[in-house]
């Protein structure tokens, strides 16, 4: 029985999962967006986001060195830490987590296994168009402010209609017994 275990084995050893995982994430990071089995996707979502989560986190040279040589001892590839630290960091540097996205893609035609693809969303381009890349920081909400914005909207509405009232043209009536031709 399984219970209490949250964490799929994919039926492989632990050395096994692991490079297996880490194989995934250099991919990941390198290429952007990879297709897989989604048992695969799910499991690797939980691998390569905390390693994305630790890129954010750079106070002092102290704690730059430490997370890189944590996320390498993850993912081996000296490359795929470069490219995390310099090219995805500043990215999802105003993020709060949910770093990949998985899209199911429907059954492989061989043995009919689920198919993902797990992409980092920061670097998608067709659901990007409209964002900007700069970091804007988390907004907070005062409710102080309030006063000042309701009555500068009375203000605007009660000058709209005078406004609109002058450059509306008089709409014809039709009655039910004419036709146009």
């Amino acid at each position: 029985m399984r219970h209490r275990n949250k964490k799929n084995n994919l039926g492989r050893t632990a050395s096994h999962r692991s490079a297996l995982l880490s194989n995934l994430g250099t991919q990941l990071i390198t290429h952007k967006r990879i297709t897989t089995t989604l048992a695969k996707a799910k499991a690797l979502r939980t691998y390569i986001e905390p390693l994305i989560t630790k890129t954010k986190a750079n106070e002092t040279k102290e704690s730059i060195m430490h997370n890189h040589r944590v996320v390498f001892s993850y993912l081996n590839d000296k490359a795929a830490v470069k490219e995390l630290f310099t090219v995805v960091a500043p990215k999802v540097s105003g993020r709060p987590g949910g770093y990949t996205r998985i899209i199911k893609l429907g059954a492989r035609t061989g043995d009919n296994a689920e198919i993902a693809m797990i992409e980092l969303v920061d670097f998608n381009e067709i659901y990007g168009k409209g964002i900007s890349t700069e970091v804007t920081p988390a907004k907070k909400t005062r409710r102080s402010g309030g006063k000042k914005k309701a009555a500068e909207t009375t203000e605007e509405t009660a000058e709209a209609p005078v406004a609109e009232a002058e450059e509306k043209p008089k709409k014809k009536s039709k009655k039910s017994g004419d036709s146009e031709a």
